[in-house]
């Protein structure tokens, strides 16, 4: 079996689970914790100095990139593969005067501090180097693992002489294999972990509410299960589970193994990086190549496209709801590929997202995938917001790449995938062996996004997309009632673009700037959410009606006073384990933060009557020790 130890710290780990670094409840504070401790426990493990060197969390394939940027002698590197383990994370200590600047090897979320339409303020190491949201748990269950091995020494993390099931009984055998539909998901939901959590609050302790799932989401017992069944099997075992996880992917996205491909990756950014790169190794006579953007785009999903010189960027722009106009689209692509308006420019890819992390707005994929191919271009889609969500079918819509990650589709394991269509120049085994073999070192990531698959679709992806459309519907109407607030986007539930909205909803309160406002509804509510730009810099300052001089204004301030706190909005992400009972107590809690609480009837939350309000300084310390007790139950 595995270590007891580990797999317990890990699942502490797990039941205060939520993105790192920007996040503003509870959990996201815990984890960060968590995440930044990990950097200290490889710093000690190798016996480095702190003030001298930084730790680069990595997988295999990016620590062979940053090797070959780096000196001799100025760096020390460790990874799970030494510990036994089938994690795929790469630890690199490098001496901090030894890395170089610039822009990065690999762009994307969190490796930026601040984007303009033509520049970047990259962001400073080690999240410069960290392009996409890192395999946090993984990187976690490593820091653990190396802390035992240090005070352990001749630690054995793995038996393999326990019993050895097959790929198919790791990921299709669970307490719940009898159940589906409704019943499948009222009982998953009882199998979150680190439900009914209670955290500190002004009104005393409250079971946390996550609602930044589109950051990152929380998992389910059988997801974890078939995490720790994983672990515990030789290389045999795993390399079975990878192929059928490559079958279950095949068939729930629509892409047959007879047309489409598939790697894995750490993350989506790293997917969407190697389809840049394998794209700026083409040549097409006599032409220029171009992307295609929109404005819409997470920073995973735009900076790739930004970085490579061998082409250039085009963006299209969206309606007020922020939609993609197919008649613009056309446009755009007639005065390219046809009439040939900008000499010998030619766009030979659009990489759209299927859904906005910011609006929530669900692109039409097919109609958008029929113009651009009628003038030549393929097509890729950033379909990390979509997975989780509604039916993706590539072979119907016809688009040639896709890109998603396994942390947006609860199972928060460090593992990712691209797939595309198969005889695509770059893409032969042969060219993509390196970063295959690099994810298939995370065995056990793989089976949780297989296993978290499977259950999503024996729920009935129908089934997710209408009760996440009633929440959403739901939030709306109550969050209408709050005086001041504006919301973003699609807002009305009688639209009829209703059917395009997911469960994100973007919105600002009147007078409270949003990084207030999302510690507000931490400290009063005991609610998760994310404020900001939400590595999407172009589309918020859009939403914010930013002028060119405003633009100037704000390099100016993030290159001078780097702390300074921006502009931003406020961002509510709903999943398959949230309720209306949730979302009554955000209602409630804004309408007190906003100093106006008169509500519905309608609303409302039994959980803050008959309570005392607590001093603010003391939660403050309260959600400290929180954050010190999480580290403790996963470090000590």
């Amino acid at each position: 079996m595995i270590n007891k130890e580990l797999e317990q710290a890990v699942h502490a780990a797990l039941e205060t689970y939520s993105n790192v670094h920007r996040g503003s409840g509870h959990y996201s504070m815990a984890t960060t914790n968590l995440f930044e401790k990990a950097r200290d426990i490889v710093l000690e493990f190798l016996g480095l100095d702190r003030s001298k060197y930084i730790v680069i969390f990595c997988t295999p394939s990016r620590a062979s990139a940053i090797r070959a940027l780096l000196e001799p002698g100025s760096y020390s590197i460790v990874s799970s593969h030494d510990t036994g383990l089938c994690l795929g994370v790469s630890a690199m200590a490098v001496k901090k005067e030894a890395l170089p600047n610039g822009a990065p090897f690999q762009a994307g979320g969190g490796t930026a501090k601040l984007i303009g339409p033509d520049w970047v303020k990259w962001a400073d190491a080690p999240d410069r180097f960290e392009a996409g949201t890192p395999a946090i748990v993984n990187i976690i269950a490593f820091a653990k693992a190396l802390s035992l091995i240090r005070s352990q020494k001749n630690i054995s993390f793995i038996d393999h002489s326990a019993i050895k099931p097959s790929a198919k009984e790791i990921l299709y055998h669970d307490e719940l294999e009898a159940y589906s539909g409704h019943e499948l998901l009222d009982k998953l939901r009882q199998t979150l972990i680190g439900i009914n959590t209670i955290v500190p609050t002004t009104g005393g302790g409250k079971v946390f509410i996550n609602f930044d799932n589109a950051a990152s989401t929380p998992t389910f017992k059988p997801v974890w299960e078939s995490v720790c069944k994983t672990w515990r099997q030789p290389m045999q075992v795993q390399q079975e589970v990878i192929q059928e996880v490559r079958s279950i992917c095949s068939r729930v996205l629509g892409a047959p193994q007879e047309e489409y491909d598939l790697v894995f990756t750490s993350n989506a950014t790293e997917a969407i990086n190697l389809a840049a790169e394998k794209l700026s190794h083409e040549t097409f006579a006599d032409t220029e190549t171009v992307v295609l953007n929109t404005l819409l785009e997470h920073s995973s999903n735009e900076l790739p496209w930004r970085i490579h010189p061998s082409f250039s960027l085009v963006r299209l722009g969206v309606d007020d709801e922020g939609m993609v106009d197919p008649v613009e689209l056309e446009a755009v692509m007639k005065d390219y590929n046809q009439e040939g308006k900008f000499g010998k420019k030619r766009i030979r890819l659009m990489a759209v997202s299927g859904a906005s992390n910011v609006l929530g707005n669900f692109n039409k994929l097919e109609e958008i995938s029929g113009i651009v191919h009628r003038y030549g271009a393929r097509m890729l889609v950033d379909a990390s917001q979509m997975v989780a969500h509604r039916k993706v079918d590539m072979q119907a819509a016809g688009f040639e790449y896709l890109a998603f990650a396994a942390h947006k589709v609860y199972a928060p394991f460090g593992t990712a995938a691209l797939v595309f269509k198969k005889g695509l120049p770059g893409f032969s085994p042969a060219e993509t062996q390196p970063i295959r073999s690099s994810g298939e070192e995370n065995a056990a990531g793989i089976a949780a996004l297989g296993k978290s698959l499977l259950l999503l679709e024996r729920i009935g992806f129908d089934l997710v997309r209408e009760e996440e459309q009633e929440l959403t519907a739901y939030a709306l109407r109550g969050l209408s009632q709050v005086q001041g607030l504006k919301v973003f986007g699609i807002k009305d539930p009688g639209s009829p673009r209703f059917a395009q909205k997911g469960g994100v909803i973007l919105f600002s309160l009147k007078g409270v700037m949003a990084t207030r406002l999302a510690k507000e509804l931490a400290m009063q509510g005991g609610i998760g959410v994310r404020s900001g730009c939400h590595c999407a810099h172009l589309i918020i300052k859009h939403l914010l009606h930013f002028t060119p001089t405003l633009e100037r204004i704000q390099r100016t301030i993030v290159t001078v006073f780097p702390w300074v706190t921006l502009p931003g909005l406020l961002r509510v992400s709903l999943g398959i384990q949230n309720t209306k009972e949730e979302i009554d107590r955000l209602v409630i809690t804004l309408g007190k933060i906003s100093g106006k609480p008169g509500l519905t009837s309608a609303v409302n939350d039994t959980s803050m009557k008959g309570t005392s309000l607590v001093p603010k300084a003391k939660v403050r310390q309260q959600m400290k020790d929180f954050v010190e007790s999480a580290a403790l139950r996963v470090y000590s």
